[in-house]
C-alpha cells in the first residue's frame, strides 16, 4: 500500500449513489441487500470515515477482507458495527467463487433524535471496537438477527408515518442486545485466543514494572497499543475472561510489587514509589490503601 486513500462519506444518499444502489427511500436511515452493493476495483485498498451508523452482515462478499487488526472471510455471517467519524479500512484480497449475501444498515445520527437510543447508542461498546474484532455469528444467531431486519424492512417499506421512527429504533434496540449477547459468548468460546491476550497483558505490566523509573506508570493506553487493539475491547476480553479490567489488573501487579519490595526490602516508601514509576509518594501511599485498607507503613510494620 503506497498511499492512504481516506474518502469521507457524508450522506447515507451519497453512499447510495457510490454503491449503485436506489436513492434511499428515507434520508435519515437506510436498510438494503447486501448482494445488490456493487464493490469497487479500481483501488487495492481505501480508509473510509462515514457520518452515520453502519451495522451490516456480510457472507461470501467475493473478496477477502483486512478489517482493522484482522483478516475477515466471509463465508460465514461476519457483522461489524461502525460509529461515525470511525475510520476503517478495507483490502480486497482473493476472489471466492460463492455469490455475496447479507445486509447493511445505515442510521444517520439525526434519525435518533429525541428517541432513547439517541442517549444509550454509545453504551454498546462493540461500536468502539468494531474494527478490531468483528463479531462471528453462528446459524442461530444470525437467523434471530435476520428475524429483526425482517421487521425493520417490513416497516421501512411501509410508507412511513408518525409511528415509524418508534417502531424501528425498538427493533434497532432489540437488535443491539441481542448483538452484546453474541459478543459475550464470542468472548467465551475463543477463550485460547483470549487467555493469550490475559498472558500478554499481565507479560507487559511486569516489563513496564520492572523498568517503571524509565517507562513510567503503566497505562491502559499502552498496553492496549502494544496489542494494537483498542483499550475500550482490552478491558471487556479481560472483563468477560477474569472479572477485571484492564486498570484493575494494573493495579492489582502494582500493589503485588509493592507488597513485595515493602517485606523484602529496606527501601523507603518514596524509594518505593519512585521504583514503582510513581512521580509522588502520596498517590503511591493512596492508591495502596484504597486497594488494602492499609497505608505501606502499616503494612511493612507487620513484618517487623
Amino acid at each position: 500500500m503506497n498511499e492512504v486513500n481516506v474518502h469521507r462519506v457524508k450522506s447515507i444518499a451519497e453512499f447510495h449513489k457510490m454503491k449503485g444502489l436506489p436513492a434511499p427511500q428515507h434520508p435519515l436511515i437506510s436498510l438494503f441487500d447486501y448482494s445488490k452493493v456493487e464493490c469497487s476495483k479500481e483501488v487495492n485498498y481505501k480508509n473510509f470515515v462515514f457520518d452515520f451508523y453502519h451495522i451490516s452482515c456480510k457472507r461470501s462478499v467475493g473478496t477477502k477482507y483486512k478489517y482493522g487488526q484482522g483478516n475477515y472471510e466471509f463465508d460465514d455471517g461476519v457483522m461489524f458495527f461502525i460509529a461515525p467519524n470511525q475510520v476503517f479500512g478495507i483490502e480486497p484480497i482473493a476472489e471466492i467463487a460463492s455469490p455475496k449475501s447479507g445486509w447493511m444498515l445505515m442510521i444517520h445520527p439525526d434519525f435518533l433524535w429525541n428517541t432513547s437510543l439517541a442517549n444509550t447508542i454509545k453504551k454498546y461498546e462493540f461500536f468502539n471496537y468494531a474494527v478490531n474484532e468483528a463479531l462471528f455469528l453462528t446459524e442461530k444467531e444470525e437467523a434471530v438477527l435476520q428475524n429483526i431486519v425482517a421487521n425493520i424492512e417490513q416497516e421501512y417499506n411501509n410508507n412511513l408515518d408518525q409511528f415509524s421512527q418508534n417502531i424501528i429504533i425498538s427493533q434497532i434496540e432489540t437488535m443491539l442486545n441481542y448483538s452484546n449477547r453474541f459478543y459475550q459468548r464470542q468472548f467465551l468460546t475463543t477463550n485460547v485466543k483470549n487467555h493469550e491476550i490475559l498472558t500478554q497483558v499481565e507479560h507487559l505490566i511486569e516489563l513496564y514494572l520492572t523498568d517503571a523509573n524509565n517507562w513510567g506508570l503503566p497505562t491502559v493506553q499502552n498496553i492496549a497499543d502494544s496489542l494494537h487493539i483498542s483499550p475500550t475491547y482490552l478491558s471487556s476480553l479481560l472483563k468477560s475472561l477474569t472479572g477485571l479490567t484492564t486498570q484493575q489488573h494494573i493495579h492489582e501487579k502494582l500493589i503485588e510489587k509493592a507488597k513485595e519490595r515493602l517485606s523484602t526490602t529496606s527501601l523507603s516508601i518514596s524509594e518505593i514509589a519512585y521504583e514503582l514509576g510513581f512521580e509522588h509518594s502520596q498517590s503511591f501511599n493512596k492508591l495502596f490503601k484504597a486497594k488494602t485498607q492499609l497505608t505501606p507503613m502499616m503494612f511493612r510494620e507487620q513484618f517487623n
